[in-house]
């Protein structure tokens, strides 16, 4: 495992936490805070694949506490586009010039916010076969990125997906994604062991984390959950724009 002092290794303990909690609750948004320290203890090209690997255990264990609630046609559809992809974009990862992307991928989710904000809402919601696209465009997106939570959430959420329906159905498809990364990542050899070990390390934390998002967001109203989610997707959105540089 990669040898970080105990502050640096306390700070990443909490903020796992923390960012898990968070991800439990809106479905997405924990990668985006998670991330950056992840960055400053290990540098970019370690911090995306332990990413990665804290991350589906999240994701596994959200997908559990949800398992009522889940909508296996969406994550079908969205699989079908999301492993070729995810596997594309594995690939690249290892020499990909990430800034562009960033930016780009930021100023969407304030132009998302903004469009559900402003009322220009319609009746269109995503079909079910076009969580084929979603997945494709989403999963290449987080093999580069590492976090692409905050791009998915509004096409799930438009399709009708709320609550326990909305976190563990996203959850599930993006374990799918997250296994599919992994196996990625190990072929182009930017996921050693040591990075496997640290992403484990930190997996126990996210579990308590989604546990915890569990009994919050049970107790949420539906209203105050959207604009929960909207808050965080701003918060990511502008996190994304100063961190692509």
């Amino acid at each position: 495992m990669p040898h970080i002092d105990l502050g640096v290794s306390l700070l990443v303990g909490a903020v796992a936490l923390l960012a898990s909690t968070l991800a439990g609750v809106t479905g997405f948004g924990g990668a985006a805070v998670l991330l950056p320290v992840l960055v400053i203890a290990f540098g970019v090209r370690d911090a995306v694949p332990i990413l990665t690997v804290a991350q589906l255990i999240g994701n596994a264990s959200r997908v559990w506490f949800n398992r009522r609630e889940l909508d296996y046609r969406v994550v079908g559809w969205f699989a079908l586009g999301g492993v070729p992809l995810a596997l594309l974009g594995g690939v690249l990862f290892a020499g990909a010039p990430l800034a562009g992307l960033t930016r780009l991928l930021g100023l969407f989710l304030l132009l998302i916010v903004a469009w559900r904000r402003l009322g220009t809402r319609t009746s269109v919601r995503p079909t079910l076969q076009s969580f084929a696209l979603i997945g494709a465009g989403g999963s290449f997106l987080s093999a580069l990125l590492g976090s692409v939570g905050p791009l998915m959430a509004p096409f799930f959420l438009a399709y009708g997906l709320v609550k326990g329906a909305y976190i563990g159905t996203e959850a599930l498809s993006t374990v799918v994604m997250h296994v599919t990364k992994l196996v990625a990542y190990r072929g182009a050899d930017v996921l050693p062991m040591e990075s496997i070990l640290t992403g484990l390390a930190i997996g126990p934390l996210m579990i308590v984390g989604s546990w915890t998002g569990k009994r919050i967001v049970d107790r949420l109203p539906e209203h105050a959950f959207v604009f929960l989610v909207e808050l965080t997707m701003t918060a990511a959105g502008l996190l994304f724009l100063i961190r692509g540089r």
